[in-house]
């Protein structure tokens, strides 16, 4: 009796042990909507399986083998019922695991998939106003991050011991689009050098004039993802909340610039492991570990990222996909619609909204409308918008500028005279921005380059007007000028032809780009010219040309 006890023990207490070390080490929620918790109790199964065949039967194998009874072997092996049992409840929870999964998937839940988001149809010029140069995020992630890298090699007390996160998790600052990260200490001794005072600072970069800062706090943070034990953030939230399943958390900052976790907890509401979405979130202090838990409707409109950007557009892929069931999502595909490759960000109503493109599922490079996702809510709003697909338009902007090899990154939405325009910024191969560009969503040939943002305004709005679109704001403001010619000069501006005219006895510098009026060229000094034209900070833009 006693050996079959030392049998039965020895297995226990390794199990004990490594359930124990991986429990801290993984830390999975112990939830049965978890898929991490299965795996967790499956490898756990495994284990215990296999400690229960090799300590049951190592006794008993040796005695047989011993007494030459080798034909036994199997036999006694196959009666070991602590074995037997192990082995029957882990096929249990596979199939279980197998069936569950089935349950809770799109192939038999068409419908509620769908339900998961409420769309609302909405007009684009009403909804999103044209907004000052001063609002629009001119980075992407990438470009944040290098000048994140760079702001951080000139920080010398800093450097040698921090290095920048990699998070830049893009929100609204004081009406402002910026991004902000944590540092992170370099290595594991750095980290023992520094852990009692903390992360000194975090970066901020204001998406709109590229100045990153380096913000330095009184108190460092301590709790973080580069911390390890019981300051590690992941562990940190685990030991205080064991059953939440948590999607990716963001670093964020309040209006008075004070670091927290933003944690959103997962729910799943379709079987098992389906129909996840948010149910609360919470909201760790990064500097002292204090913890306020938000319902999802009650959450500090501070706040900006809670659902992920993947997330928002999983819902809209099961909407677009799945409106005749999912045999049609995969077979006929009628009427299936999907995001398009990419998504960027906007700032709209105090809260960042995703923006993406919405096209049919059979490959094309067209788009039939774009979606708009509240990172806070969930909303959601569709336009309908027959254009370019983004990475198409990306191409058109590169192709302008082809002899630099500049690359686009992903466009942004903007209202430019009430026409849907993608911005996009234009970097060359060291991850600069050098140059801009808009392009007309539903015309898109209509493709305008500049140094500055003033200057590809001012391009595109004359493509506008040379291709009959009406630029909003110009139908009663524009002017009329006539006189004598006293100076005219071309200029070429992006590979474009420019003739610089000033009247005589006027002040006024008129710009008449030759693409929209090659007549000009029949004109020169002491000819009388009439022409209307708008207003300009430094020239007035000629609008058509007598």
């Amino acid at each position: 009796m006693k050996k079959k006890a030392k049998w039965i023990l020895i297995p226990l207490i390794c199990l004990l042990i490594i359930g124990a070390v991986s429990y801290y080490i993984y830390l999975p929620a112990v939830n049965i909507h978890s898929v991490d918790f299965w795996f967790f109790i499956f490898a756990i199964l495994v284990v215990t399986t296999f400690l229960t065949f090799l300590f049951g039967n190592r006794n008993r194998t040796e005695k047989i083998i011993g007494s030459a009874r080798k034909e036994e072997i199997p036999a006694q092996i196959h009666s070991n019922k602590l074995f037997r049992a192990s082995a029957i409840i882990t096929l249990i929870f596979i199939v279980v695991f197998i069936v569950g999964s089935l349950l809770s998937s799109p192939i038999i839940n068409a419908k509620k998939y769908r339900e998961l988001i409420q769309l609302k149809e909405r007009n684009f010029s009403e909804d999103i106003e044209q907004i000052s140069y001063n609002e629009i995020p001119l980075l992407d992630k990438d470009s944040a991050a290098l000048l994140g890298s760079r702001k951080m090699g000139s920080m010398m007390e800093y450097v040698s011991q921090f290095e920048v996160a990699d998070n830049y998790a893009q929100i609204n600052l004081n009406d402002k689009p910026a991004r902000v990260t944590p540092l992170k200490y370099a290595n594991l001794l750095k980290w023992f050098t520094n852990r009692s005072k903390g992360l000194p600072a975090y970066i901020k970069i204001d998406m709109t004039t590229q100045n990153a800062e380096c913000v330095k706090l009184s108190e460092g943070i301590k709790y973080s993802e580069s911390e390890h034990f019981s300051r590690y953030i992941y562990r940190y939230l685990r030991f205080h909340f064991p059953t939440y399943i948590f999607d990716t958390i963001n670093f964020e900052i309040d209006e008075n610039g004070t670091p927290y976790w933003i944690c959103p907890v997962k729910d799943y509401t379709i079987g098992l492991f389906g129909g996840q979405t948010i149910k609360n979130v919470v909201i760790v202090n990064a500097v002292n570990g204090e913890i306020a838990n938000y319902k999802i409707d009650e959450v500090p409109s501070w706040v900006d990222r809670v659902y992920s950007a993947e997330l928002l557009t999983s819902y809209y892929n099961y909407y677009g996909t799945l409106k005749h069931g999912f045999l049609n999502s995969v077979l006929s595909q009628k009427d299936c619609l999907q995001t398009t490759e990419g998504y960027n960000y906007i700032a709209l109503e105090d809260d960042v909204w995703v923006y993406t493109g919405v096209t049919s599922v059979v490959s094309d490079e067209s788009l039939v409308g774009f979606v708009l996702m509240n990172q806070r809510t969930a909303e959601t709003r569709y336009y309908s918008v027959a254009g370019a697909k983004e990475y198409s338009a990306m191409a058109s902007a590169e192709g302008k500028v082809q002899n630099l090899s500049y690359t686009a990154t992903f466009p942004l939405l903007l209202n430019i005279s009430n026409e849907p325009t993608y911005f996009i910024a234009l970097k060359d191969s060291a991850g600069l921005v050098k140059k801009y560009a808009m392009v007309n969503i539903e015309q898109y040939t209509i493709v305008a380059i500049g140094d500055t943002i003033t200057e590809c305004e001012k391009d595109y709005k004359n493509q506008l007007r040379s291709n009959h679109v009406t630029v909003q704001g110009e139908s009663g403001n524009e002017k009329k000028a006539s006189g004598t010619i006293e100076t005219i000069a071309p200029c070429v501006i992006d590979g474009t032809t420019h003739y610089y005219v000033i009247l005589k006895g006027q002040k006024p510098i008129y710009d008449i780009d030759i693409s929209n009026h090659v007549e000009i060229v029949r004109f020169h000094e002491g000819d009388f010219i009439s022409f209307t034209y708008s207003e300009g900070t430094d020239t007035n833009s000629v609008i058509d040309l007598k």
